[in-house]
């Protein structure tokens, strides 16, 4: 449903979501679905925050495509899993409410909606080591879609992908997909039929449509719910911003003063209003409060749109709400490195899956390694963290071989057949024909650096990693090659040219935010309830108490809670499904 910004006026819904992340999306789907108008709104001109720009994957334990698998795993298991991983973190309430209404949110989506998923079969829990701890099955994905299945009204209001993380605009899917396209650049002939089959229509996409139409990973996980939410009558408005809450003589929250353009006017929500704005990742002043190494709140690169400013959170807290910091982490951190473009703008290249690839390692300036590289990327930028002293510049640098970039990504830089030259010339990617010359053009210890790379090539050859032990998970190794003996997670550094990748501090979003209860309602300061106000995404406080236990756990609280939300909103007690199957 469409509308132009002229004809907005004073406007009554059941339910006014703010914001089009994961959880905006859900909540609307499942709110429409039960019978509720819902109106979203969003700041941007499109639709998708940093949904959009991620993976897409979500971490939904017990699912049924695992049992249809046949992968049975009771949900004494996961908890088990998550208090080892979250310790002190651990929110019973939250965590009980998340796996309870995970494998009810995937079948609602899988079977009423147009959103389908694909198992994470292969994609293991970080912490190996741990008891509970999953080595594949607890994830899933949005499956392919195209994108001529949405009406061109609606597609227009599509965020794209993030450019940084694809293929000249073309999403890559992590998996098989991602294997042929690494499988190319080594030549084999069935990645070579595949990429240039994926690559082919991408240009044709963009000759007709002026846009990438094979969506896959974030992309195709908000336009399946945004193609869901169209079909069940949400309307959608871009290019609005709620400026603040409204409350009746109670304190409960009736709904919110908007602007569209140069239109301002109030929406009354008869059932409540949900804030899913996205998180703080943006806010310069709550970055300089809360995140580390960075006292100007500057020296940090989140990959959330501009419009994750904590806009939800202002309002909430103007409304009584608690603003809840008691996290092990502010914020889901990731590596990322800058890339400037030829147009003058300047990218933010996550480093998720390169770290792993063996044959590369990451340094600080000292030329020392300092973290398992082929952990979490929370794990990453933590250590570089708890390794930089206050005051100094958390950076380290990725090193990798000539074999190396040849066969995998460094950082934003392609494998084979894509030329290293433009990354090299803009000065994204350094190269030096001996690892002391490329010290010194990186501001490396060079004889640490040195000592680092033999003994790791040692190391390396043997296949263990006595240091950090890398290649000891199954996570390790699942991101590692499996070609490459006698561990997929490492391979000797020693051929040159040698090159080098600056890495620093980024993140996907915040993990502090507003508290809520295990059904996602707004708590004040006193731990009471706001009537009417629901908070999911990431302007929730995250219900992992700021820990990266696995991925997907940005992706798959918010689904859930969003799916919760909309239950509560409708007033449905149980999970039991009685409408009709939609497709």
């Amino acid at each position: 449903m469409t509308t132009t910004s002229q004809d907005f006026t004073d406007t009554t819904v059941d339910v006014l979501v703010i914001g089009s992340g994961a959880g905006g999306l859900a909540t609307a789907v499942t709110a429409a679905y039960h019978g509720l108008s819902v109106l979203v709104i969003e700041k941007a001109d499109v639709c998708g925050g940093a949904t959009s720009f991620s993976g897409g994957w979500a971490w939904t334990p017990g699912n049924s495509l695992a049992k249809a698998d046949g992968v049975h795993e009771d949900t004494e298991t996961f908890r088990t899993y998550l208090r080892n991983a979250i310790g002190e973190d651990y929110d019973e309430d939250r965590v009980d409410a998340f796996l309870e209404a995970v494998p009810h949110m995937v079948d609602f989506f899988q079977y009423r909606t147009s959103l389908q998923f694909t198992p994470g079969t292969a994609i293991k829990d970080i912490y190996g080591d741990l008891p509970g701890a999953g080595t594949g099955h607890r994830s899933v994905g949005p499956a392919p879609y195209d994108a001529r299945e949405i009406r061109p009204e609606l597609r227009k209001k599509m965020r794209h992908q993030l450019y940084a993380t694809s293929f000249l605009g073309m999403g890559i899917m992590a998996g098989d997909d991602l294997k042929k396209f690494l499988s190319a650049s080594q030549g084999a002939v069935t990645g070579l039929v595949h990429a240039t089959k994926r690559v082919t229509r991408h240009f044709a996409d963009l000759a007709f449509h002026q846009r990438n139409m094979q969506l896959v990973n974030g992309t195709a996980l908000t336009a399946r719910l945004m193609k869901s939410a169209d079909d069940l009558g949400v309307e959608f408005r871009v290019a609005t911003s709620a400026e603040k809450l409204l409350t009746d003589a109670t304190g409960a929250v009736t709904g919110a003063e908007v602007v569209s353009g140069t239109n301002r006017y109030t929406v009354t929500a008869n059932a409540g209003v949900v804030l899913a704005t996205g998180g703080f990742a943006q806010n310069v002043r709550r970055r300089a409060e809360l995140f580390p190494n960075t006292p100007t709140g500057q020296a940090h690169w989140t990959l959330t749109p501009p419009e994750a400013s904590g806009s939800g959170l202002d309002m909430a807290l103007e409304v009584g709400a608690k603003f809840n910091t008691d996290v092990a982490s502010p914020a889901a951190w990731c590596p990322v490195s800058l890339i400037k473009y030829p147009n003058g703008t300047t990218g933010t290249f996550p480093h998720i899956m390169d770290r792993a690839k063996p044959g590369s390692i990451g340094v600080l300036a000292n030329g020392k390694r300092f973290v398992n590289e082929a952990n979490g990327y929370y794990d990453y930028v933590a250590a570089m963290f708890d390794n930089t002293a206050d005051g100094e510049e958390a950076a380290s640098w990725q090193i990798a071989d000539s074999r190396y970039v040849r066969k995998y990504p460094l950082g934003m830089a392609k494998p084979l057949p894509v030329p290293l030259t433009p990354y090299i010339a803009n000065g994204y990617l350094i190269k030096a024909n001996t690892l002391a010359e490329l010290a010194e053009k990186c501001g490396i210890d060079a004889d640490n650096l040195e000592l680092t790379v033999a003994q790791f090539n040692v190391n390396a050859r043997a296949g263990v990693d006595p240091e950090f032990g890398r290649g000891a998970t199954a996570f390790n190794r699942s991101g590692g090659d499996p070609k490459v003996g006698p561990n997929p997670s490492l391979a000797p550094i020693e051929k040159g040219p040698f090159y080098a990748v600056k890495v620093r501090p980024g993140s996907f979003g915040t993990f502090a935010g507003i508290d809520v209860d295990s059904s996602a309602r707004v708590l004040s300061e006193s731990g009471e309830t706001i009537e009417g106000l629901f908070a999911v995404g990431n302007d929730q406080v995250s219900v992992m108490g700021g820990h990266y236990p696995a991925g997907g756990i940005n992706l798959g609280p918010a689904l859930t809670f969003g799916y919760v939300a909309a239950r509560e909103l409708a007033g449905v007690s149980d999970y039991e499904v009685t409408h009709p199957v939609i497709h």
